[in-house]
């Protein structure tokens, strides 16, 4: 798709984007971290409404 910029405008936007401000390192992504993560706050919720229906009855 071409871009709907000027030329002139569209050099701007790549200027901006290759600045270094935005060329920030990133660490690699763990998918097992997240899963790990994403566990911990369903047990963490799950526990939490049984206590919650436990107490309420």
């Amino acid at each position: 798709m071409p871009s709907r910029l000027s030329p002139e405008d569209q050099q701007k936007v790549e200027q901006y984007l290759s600045s270094p401000v935005h060329q920030v390192e990133r660490a690699p992504f763990k998918p097992w971290l997240m899963m790990a993560g994403l566990t911990l706050v369903v047990i963490v919720l799950g526990l939490l409404s049984r206590l919650l229906a436990y107490l309420a009855h």
